[in-house]
């Protein structure tokens, strides 16, 4: 009787330390990709768990959990970091089988905009949170930006059965195509239906097929020329809207039956949306070729943007009750919101402000607009008065994310800068979801350190930078005129005053 009960006890304290890949293991479903940049999935793991690349000198370092299956240490990359920009280059897999993601190459839905037709690489400060109290980055992706690997190890094809589930950010989605993570393509083109099995997650593609009630944003599956909410191509009204600020989003198949299931990451257990058939029209049998995919759509659809924190694949078709331990324990992490965006020197709401430039040869010269164009100008106390009302900002609230900050023109209320096509333009609030997310800054230490850097909250890669006399959203080393490396940490660097009028 006692040694049963030691045993007892022994296999319950393995299960309250064990990570999500533990768990499918524990299950006979283990995991074949396993990737985070905020922890490790495995209990024993200690090794690297993504690499950023530093824009000043194109070096790269590893940020490795602080302790055996433990949260990602953040420090690493601040330190790495400072006085400079930062991108996520590589997520290792965890998994052991080599599955790690990187750059995403061009397919035959698009092209992205880097060299070679690559896609972009994430901003490494865009989605800062915490897990139980500790600080963590996640992959925040914006349109054009897009991770994958297209020669996997171990990954289900054909009809083979696979599960896998991410955490998202559950309040950053588009209509887009496509904001996926899972099973797609070696080849990055479009070979027909049922050659993906991934997971979805946004208001659409703006096709009108794949939809669950309400508004959305719902979790579905990209299974190839549709998204799917269930079984019917259009809509599944028993899959809902999403609400919470962290989802735990699950798509599982094996030959004919798939399932979609899913929960707050932060809190509670696991709904299932739906478990069934597979849809009609060459999703029977699945032809799944096993690539991964983050980000973007199998064929490189890229339109999409969300944040990804945590996600793997399995080998086999998981239950709901190992499922629902890995849901138990992704809510004892404790994700929460508690990182900030913003850092260094306070630009109060309601606070009138003026930006003036730290390049050398430049310094006379400030952020101001001429009808809708930002541009930089000389300003100074002898300056006309309309040329200081232009060159004059009143802070706001972030309109895309409170958290940030939004620059109403003073000489043109209800008008704010936002970045169209990456120029930086004043126009009148519409409203949108597009123009507050375009029209979102989050202010931080000057990376020259002198001052502050505006980040774009939507493309946080990017840093509100003059160039040529003109305003862009720049990063370092991308593919346009105004990226150039040339004095890049001066030219995003700018001493906030106090406004001319």
């Amino acid at each position: 009787m006692v040694s049963r009960t030691i045993l007892t006890l022994v296999a319950t304290a393995s299960l309250a330390t064990a990570g999500p890949c533990d768990i499918y293991a524990s299950g006979d479903t283990p995991c074949v990709a396993a990737h985070s940049t905020t922890r490790a999935l495995y209990d024993k793991y200690s090794g690297s768990l993504y690499q950023v690349l530093r824009g000043s000198d194109n070096a790269t370092t590893d940020v490795k959990p602080r302790s055996a299956g433990g949260v990602a240490d953040a420090a690493t990359q601040d330190t790495f970091c400072s006085g400079s920009t930062c991108l996520i280059s590589i997520i290792y897999d965890q998994s052991g089988q080599g599955n790690h993601l990187t750059q995403a190459p061009p397919g035959g839905a698009a092209t992205g905009p880097n060299v070679g037709g690559y896609d972009y690489l994430s901003g490494a400060l865009g989605a800062p949170v915490t897990l139980d109290g500790q600080k963590a980055y996640g992959v925040f992706i914006s349109p054009m930006t897009g991770y994958r690997n297209n020669d996997p190890k171990g990954t289900a094809t054909g009809d083979e059965a696979e599960g896998m589930y991410a955490v998202f950010d559950g309040t950053h989605y588009n209509t887009g195509c496509c904001f996926d993570y899972g099973n797609a393509e070696t080849n990055s083109q479009d070979t027909g239906n049922g050659h993906m099995e991934a997971i979805y997650f946004g208001s659409g593609d703006g096709s009108g097929r794949g939809s669950g009630s309400g508004a959305g944003p719902w979790i579905m599956a990209d299974l190839e020329n549709g998204l799917f909410t269930g079984v019917d191509p259009i809509t599944n009204e028993a899959n809902p809207s999403i609400d919470s600020r962290f989802v735990t989003a699950i798509v599982k198949g094996e030959p004919n039956k798939w399932a979609i299931r899913g929960g707050d990451a932060a809190s509670g257990d696991l709904s299932t949306y739906y478990d069934g058939v597979r849809p009609a029209n060459g999703y029977n049998p699945m032809q799944k070729e096993g690539a991964i995919i983050l980000g973007i759509g199998g064929d490189n659809s890229n339109r999409a943007q969300g944040t990804f924190y945590e996600g793997v694949m399995t080998s086999g078709y998981p239950s709901d009750e190992t499922e629902n331990k890995v849901q138990a324990d992704i809510v004892s992490a404790k994700y929460a919101a508690g990182a900030p965006l913003m850092s260094g020197a306070t630009i109060n709401v309601g606070s009138r402000v003026s930006f003036r430039v730290t390049t050398p040869d430049f310094d006379d010269r400030y952020i101001a607009h001429d009808d809708e164009t930002v541009n930089t100008q000389i300003v100074s106390s002898s300056s006309d008065g309309s040329l200081k009302q232009r060159a004059s900002w009143t802070a706001r609230t972030g309109l895309g994310n409170s958290a940030c900050l939004s620059f109403e023109s003073v000489d043109s209320p209800g008008s704010f800068i936002r970045h169209s096509n990456y120029q930086l333009l004043v126009n009148t609030n519409d409203n949108s979801k597009t123009f507050h997310e375009d029209a979102t800054f989050c202010s931080q230490d000057g990376v020259n350190g002198q001052g502050s850097s505006l980040r774009s909250w939507s493309y946080p890669a990017r840093y509100a930078r003059h160039y040529d006399g003109l305003v862009y959203i720049a990063g370092n080393s991308g593919p346009n005129a105004f990226d150039n490396p040339v004095e890049f940490n001066d030219d995003i660097s700018f001493v906030v005053t106090s406004s001319f009028v």
